[in-house]
């Protein structure tokens, strides 16, 4: 049985995706392999940062007793745990849960995709404004299907306009959901929404991370 270096456990709300709003199961990995300059999340990709390993059988009993349908396992970047994979199809045998991967867009998600009864992915694909996109792998877009997602962050104008170009080049909006989400604190919710409707930006969603709204920006297991 293999095992996980998890931050935190807990349930909340999905403050993003096609679920928001809705109850959901949280399982937060530590490590990640980019450095965003926006990230909020980083206390949680530090060596030193506090976590304990946890074991797949362990995460299962967590799940059955918590009752929640929805499980989001996040980061950090998830699918760079050793033997995720087990985890993943443990979870993907159990009734009625509905699991989702939050992933950073540099992980080849080929194998993943191909596992029956797979996890939707929410692909977090880095735009300009995160001084990241060198590590993206564009690929990925040809994996995802309906019930997946890729959530473009957005700085500036310039990443409005990259965003546009591959939900253009990729058919995005063809194949799975579309979310432009503000950096927050960066860029105006409106300017996103006047880019929108300039740009004829049908079967786009913008999305604000409500879970901000709710809570403190800062709190954490929220």
């Amino acid at each position: 049985m293999s095992n996980y270096n998890v931050v935190e456990i807990f349930s909340s709300i999905n403050g993003e995706g096609p679920r928001s709003g809705q109850l959901a199961l949280f399982i937060r990995m530590q490590g990640c392999n980019l450095d965003c300059g926006y990230c909020d999340t980083r206390w949680a990709n530090e060596e030193d940062c506090r976590s304990h390993w946890t074991s797949t059988e362990e995460i299962l009993d967590f799940v059955r007793q918590m009752q929640i349908k929805n499980v989001t396992i996040t980061g950090g970047e998830p699918l760079l745990q050793e033997n995720i994979m087990e985890l993943l199809e443990a979870l993907a045998a159990m009734e009625g849960i509905r699991v989702e991967i939050e992933t950073n867009g540099s992980i080849d998600l080929k194998p993943f995709a191909g596992m029956t009864n797979a996890p939707s992915f929410n692909m977090d694909y880095k735009l300009p404004g995160s001084g990241m996109e060198a590590h993206m792998l564009p690929e990925n877009f040809t994996c995802l299907t309906s019930k997946d997602t890729v959530k473009f962050v957005v700085k500036d104008h310039q990443d409005l306009m990259r965003a546009l170009e591959l939900i253009r080049a990729y058919g995005l909006t063809e194949t799975c959901h579309v979310f432009l989400s503000p950096v927050y604190g960066e860029i105006e919710p409106e300017e996103i929404v006047n880019f929108m409707k300039s740009n004829n930006m049908n079967d786009v969603t913008l999305q604000l991370q409500i879970h901000k709204v709710i809570w403190d920006s800062e709190m954490r297991g929220v």
